[in-house]
């Protein structure tokens, strides 16, 4: 296949997929060596870069085609998404924990944290930004956490390998914090918990406790 129509091709794709792509599906399905479709994947990348309103982002071995994250507030106003402040200092704080943890416990994130952490879990479940990667082989068999190739978009990560140093995330997550404090106030009332016939099956028998 000719690399101006390789690299035409690649871009329909991802445009009417939506979703991420595996680059080794990409490659099985055109009949091509991943060199090539990755060669395919950098051109694009130069291609959909810098002031471009999308970005060719790659995370866990997938692409995806991504607004470019200098107009967001631009696009949260317009389509109303969730939007990134929608996660508090606690929610980001959270998320970081777990992202390096992984996989953890409920249980393993309070003594962490050194609160409950229902609430932030289950706010985070819903952005499918962590999900159930098993249980613990211990008694009472509590519910592992991980988190999702959502996450890695989200915070625009490839891999979890690509993680900067785990003190000075949470020190920019607190600065970041400190400087929109006002933005997050009643942050938390934009999300309710899950009455008990909203709970989902896996989650049944687990504690949730409600805030005051």
């Amino acid at each position: 296949m000719e690399i101006e129509m390789l690299d035409n091709a690649l871009e329909a794709l991802l445009f009417v997929s939506g979703d991420g792509l595996k680059v080794s599906d990409v490659a099985e399905m055109l009949e091509l060596q991943k060199s090539e479709v990755n060669a395919a994947i950098k051109r694009l990348k130069e291609k959909y870069s810098g002031k471009c309103g999308i970005h060719l982002i790659s995370y866990n071995g997938k692409i995806q085609l991504a607004s470019n994250p200098e107009y967001s507030e631009v696009v949260s106003q317009i389509l109303n998404p969730i939007k990134e402040k929608a996660l508090s200092a606690a929610t980001l704080e959270t998320v970081a924990i777990i992202a390096y943890k992984q996989p953890i416990t409920r249980l393993e994130l309070e003594s962490i944290r050194g609160v409950n952490c229902d609430y932030v879990v289950q706010t985070l479940l819903k952005h499918n930004l962590i999900e159930v990667v098993g249980r613990k082989d211990v008694i009472g068999k509590p519910l592992l956490f991980g988190t999702t190739d959502e996450f890695l978009k989200r915070f625009q990560i490839e891999t979890i390998k690509d993680l900067p140093d785990y003190e000075q995330l949470l020190e920019n997550i607190r600065v970041i914090s400190a400087e929109t404090e006002d933005e997050q106030k009643g942050l938390y009332h934009d999300f309710e918990l899950p009455t008990e016939e909203e709970i989902p099956e896996f989650l049944q028998g687990e504690e949730i406790s409600k805030i005051e």
